[in-house]
């Protein structure tokens, strides 16, 4: 199973400018809530990438023009999507506007994965 991570912004030099200036100046009308709790205005918080590092999980990160290009599907975005044989709603954007902080992220996408995950002694 590979998680998939798909930002509502879209990629590009320009409108990564955008995004930062954004993030600095007015960061509480941001649209992408998913940026908010995994990234800085400029680098990605440093808790989440040593999450993505340890837990051995799949991960794909695409901006909302990249997905939509590889698939035909369109959602409400932010989205976190689980991909096994099919693409799958992990984490819509209504559910991501609700975390407060990377460190709750980090404990649903584990408690979520668990629950996925069959039990070795079932």
């Amino acid at each position: 199973m590979k998680l998939i991570f798909i930002y509502n912004a879209n990629s590009g030099k320009l409108n990564t400018l955008f995004d930062i200036a954004h993030k600095l100046i007015s960061p509480e009308t941001y649209q992408c809530d998913l940026c908010s709790l995994t990234h800085e205005a400029l680098s990605e918080k440093k808790t989440w990438q040593e999450f993505r590092k340890r837990n051995g999980l799949k991960m794909e990160f695409l901006h909302k023009d990249e997905f939509e290009k590889l698939h035909a599907k369109t959602f409400d975005y932010p989205v976190i999507l689980k991909q096994a044989d099919d693409i799958e709603l992990f984490l819509n954007a209504d559910e991501i506007s609700h975390i407060k902080s990377v460190d709750e992220l980090i404990a649903l996408i584990e408690q979520q994965v668990d629950s996925l995950t069959p039990s070795v002694n079932a």
